[in-house]
């Protein structure tokens, strides 16, 4: 189903998710592909759990970040209920990962004002996918 108006530009809270999600595909791409290629040296030094599990783990949510990205792009209604629950998960994962198996770290406010700005900017971007959503269904059933 195309938009009404195929020179509508997106709003920008949901072109910077885009851009988060992009990211966060890429960065998750290279610590599955990282983690893979440098198992011994990481096996040898670590005191996270099997390399394995991080190159796992990231090309998972490489894959799950893929999925949504091309949801977003493509305008599909169930990529607004997945951004938050994807968001939700990483954040999740974020802190249990950083509080389990990471070595303290002085940076702790600013991990959490980043995180925090990040899921406003999702929250936004969600209510911004449901308005667009919304407004093309109200077009459509004017249009039958």
């Amino acid at each position: 189903m195309k938009p009404s108006n195929p020179d509508m530009k997106r709003p920008f809270p949901v072109t910077l998710t885009l851009w988060m999600v992009l990211s966060m595909v890429i960065w998750n791409a290279a610590r599955a592909w990282t983690s893979l290629a440098w198992s011994e040296i990481l096996n040898e030094f670590s005191i996270t759990p099997a390399p394995i599990v991080g190159g796992m783990v990231g090309g998972i949510w490489a894959v799950i970040g893929a999925i949504l990205y091309w949801g977003i792009w493509q305008k599909k209604a169930w990529s607004v209920k997945m951004l938050p629950g994807v968001a939700a998960g990483c954040t999740v994962w974020y802190w249990g990962e950083r509080l389990m198996w990471q070595n303290p770290r002085p940076n702790l406010t600013f991990a959490v004002i980043v995180n925090l700005m990040i899921l406003i900017v999702v929250i936004i971007a969600t209510k911004s996918l449901s308005r667009e959503a919304y407004e093309r269904k109200s077009e459509n059933q004017k249009v039958d």
